[in-house]
């Protein structure tokens, strides 16, 4: 059983609520943590969210999401790395210590060509990073989204990427949605442990049948990912973070949130 000590909640999986109804629904339930995903700082100064969510008692575990670097088109590349810039600022001024990397791919080349563009991308980043203080957290996505989201799809590549880069400000996100198919699952994680890469811990579960690519994840304990026995593996790789819970689900952004979030609580409490 989990006490609400380590429980996070990303803004977009109560994506009805705005930011502030969030934060108070959150704190008010107990939550300690919360990761902001930039969408809900739309028309806001960060550093005017940054105070109310600390007002709320609320510790903003990371900014979601930059990343995207891959393009066939230079400009859309410069237009990234522009946008990821505006993103570290943004998470300074919120005073979140992560930027969280959804790295991108482009159907119209390889997936090689896509992945030595990531790599310049994050490059590129590094000296702000630095600067700021924020960590860029490399988050290989499932296999599945290797088309336009994302070219990193396993723990073993995004590995080998932070340790090629060798910054301390460039780790790795596992999330178990993406990453628990993967055989090579545990010693990637205990490898990503021993390069002091493991920036941030992301759980849902995997609905079966799943009906939506994007949209349709499920509350843990109620899908077919082994959720505590990864985020056993992540701690026994000295993994000492928040557990952030990130659900994107049509069916679930259609009910009520108050309703939502004590399912989400009550599944962290005993089923995670």
């Amino acid at each position: 059983m989990n006490n609400l000590g380590k429980l996070c909640l990303h803004s977009i999986t109560t994506r009805p609520w705005k930011i502030e109804e969030a934060a108070r629904k959150y704190a008010a339930a107990g939550i300690q943590w919360i990761s902001v995903w930039r969408e809900a700082l739309d028309g806001r100064s960060p550093k005017i969210v940054g105070r109310m969510l600390q007002e709320q008692g609320l510790g903003v575990v990371s900014l979601v999401r930059g990343g995207f670097f891959a393009s066939v088109d230079p400009l859309k590349r410069e237009e990234a790395l522009d946008q990821n810039k505006r993103a570290l600022e943004e998470a300074a001024a919120l005073q979140a210590p992560l930027l969280v990397l959804v790295c991108g791919a482009d159907p119209g080349q390889s997936l090689e060509d896509s992945r030595t563009q990531i790599e310049e991308g994050i490059v590129a980043l590094v000296p702000m990073a630095e600067e700021l203080g924020i960590k860029l957290g490399i988050e290989p996505l499932h296999p599945m989204y290797a088309d336009t989201r994302s070219a990193i799809n396993t723990l073993s590549q995004a590995n080998d990427l932070a340790a090629k880069i060798d910054s301390k400000k460039v780790g790795v996100v596992v999330d178990v949605y993406h990453l628990w198919w993967d055989s090579n699952l545990p010693t990637e994680i205990r490898r990503c442990g021993e390069l002091g890469k493991l920036f941030a811990f992301h759980m849902c579960d995997w609905k079966v049948p799943t009906g939506d690519m994007l949209n349709d994840r499920e509350i843990m304990g109620k899908g077919c990912i082994p959720v505590p026995r990864i985020r056993r593996w992540v701690e026994e790789a000295g993994f000492e973070g928040p557990h952030e819970v990130e659900i994107f689900s049509n069916q679930y952004w259609s009910q009520d949130q108050d309703m939502f979030l004590k399912e989400i609580i009550e599944a962290y409490t005993y089923r995670s």
